[in-house]
């Protein structure tokens, strides 16, 4: 899923590559994708593009008087094209969700991989409309510490589970949330009441900050391969761990995983993963 770092990067490239430009045609691939009617998507045939921008995971292109509030989900991308295809879209066919034709000949598509099609955008005349974005916590980069401090210290839930909810922190999903805990060398079942806030966030400042400085410049077909270059734990079960080489584990749910290193945030204790102990029973 794309998380703070890419769709900053995102958001620079299409700044420089969009804003003055206008919509001449926007083509639907998938017709999940489209979560509102009113107004029409075609509202945005003839219109300058303003700005983009970015609440926590969602990327927002702005026209006058409007936002199309574009969300990933697990498996959606952006695709640019410096010649934006002219043939016809089949519905329902591929991972092409959204295509935006430009007056300049270019364009670019929300594209989603997989069968499970969650990727979504909205045509609002104000943004929080949108319940994702109206419900956004404070910023993973500039959420205060006082903020960050009384988010911790008010849940009862694990580190992990607080820094990836969006309606408390917004901006860090699965894979950047790994990344910070292990550079932190806090496990990801710590109980969020119980950690070092103020140094966490910095970790989170250090982590994501970094992260984006290593993306910001680059076109969207070569984000999602740096961002994994990056990444020191997350993705990375059965590797040795860069920092002190002990085999980096895992956790399996229903959906996805969680990878952390026991020497660096367990005192070397694998945590408990059990999807893996019922299926070793």
């Amino acid at each position: 899923m794309p998380e703070l770092p890419e769709v900053d990067a995102l958001v620079r490239f299409l700044r420089a590559n969009v804003v003055g430009d206008f919509i001449t045609r926007a083509d639907v691939g998938e017709l999940s994708i489209l979560k509102t009617a009113d107004p029409p998507l075609a509202a945005i045939n003839g219109l300058e593009i303003s700005g983009v921008s970015r609440v926590g995971k969602a990327l927002i292109v702005e026209f006058d008087g409007l936002d199309l509030v574009c969300r990933f989900a697990r498996a959606g991308w952006l695709v640019w094209h410096d010649v934006v295809p002219t043939g016809p879209v089949r519905m329902g066919k591929g991972p092409l969700g959204l295509r935006l034709h430009l007056a300049s000949g270019a364009g670019f598509d929300l594209s989603e991989a997989g069968t499970k099609k969650n990727a979504s955008v909205s045509l609002v005349t104000n943004r929080a409309e949108v319940a994702a974005i109206d419900n956004a916590g404070p910023d993973a980069l500039s959420i205060d510490a006082d903020q960050f401090t009384a988010t911790l210290a008010g849940s009862t839930s694990r580190i992990k589970t607080v820094l990836e909810d969006q309606a408390l922190i917004s901006g860090i999903g699965n894979a950047y949330s790994d990344e910070i805990l292990h550079t932190a060398q806090i496990s990801p079942f710590a109980p969020a009441q119980g950690v070092d806030a103020p140094a966490l966030l910095e970790t989170v400042r250090e982590v994501l900050g970094q992260a984006r400085d290593s993306l910001i410049d680059l076109p969207p077909a070569k984000v999602k391969a740096a961002k994994k270059r990056g990444l020191r734990v997350h993705g990375r079960t059965g590797q040795a761990c860069p920092v002190c080489g002990s085999t980096i584990a895992e956790v399996s749910y229903a959906d996805k995983s969680l990878q952390y290193c026991p020497g660096c945030q367990t005192s070397g204790k694998k945590l408990s993963d059990r999807r893996m102990d019922r299926l070793l029973k």
